[in-house]
């Protein structure tokens, strides 16, 4: 079981830079792959980067891909999303996520959620 906590949001303007924090509670933070969604007004949750349990592994939305960059520190029950070089098209709720079994990178295949923190992008 895993809580989780986003912080950072907040308005930028286009071009500008961003780091997102997720902090975590519980003894088993190590134990689960770590993600990070977005929900634009009017769309469906969709996939932004997600890291392994090691921190080894990342992956990212083609649409973020070279811009934001998502990492961990195990020791601190902390994930981070830093965001530069932002869009317009960035604008949303971000939220962060856990999955103890993760098998892709699909919103089903995690099991806690945070309650998600604004980011907008301005021009």
């Amino acid at each position: 079981q895993v809580q989780l906590v986003e912080s950072g949001g907040g308005l930028v303007q286009a071009g500008g830079s961003l780091r997102l924090s997720c902090a975590a509670s519980g003894r088993t933070f190590s134990s689960y792959a770590m993600g990070w969604f977005r929900q634009a007004p009017g769309k469906e949750r969709e996939f932004v980067a997600g890291i392994n349990r090691s921190g080894g592994y990342t992956y990212y939305a083609d649409s973020v891909k070279g811009r934001f960059t998502i990492s961990r520190d195990n020791a601190k029950n902390t994930v981070y999303l830093q965001m530069n070089s932002l869009k317009l098209e960035d604008t949303a709720v971000y939220y962060c996520a856990a999955a103890m079994y993760p098998s892709g990178y699909t919103v089903g295949q995690y099991d806690h959620w945070g309650q998600g923190t604004q980011v907008t992008v301005s021009s």
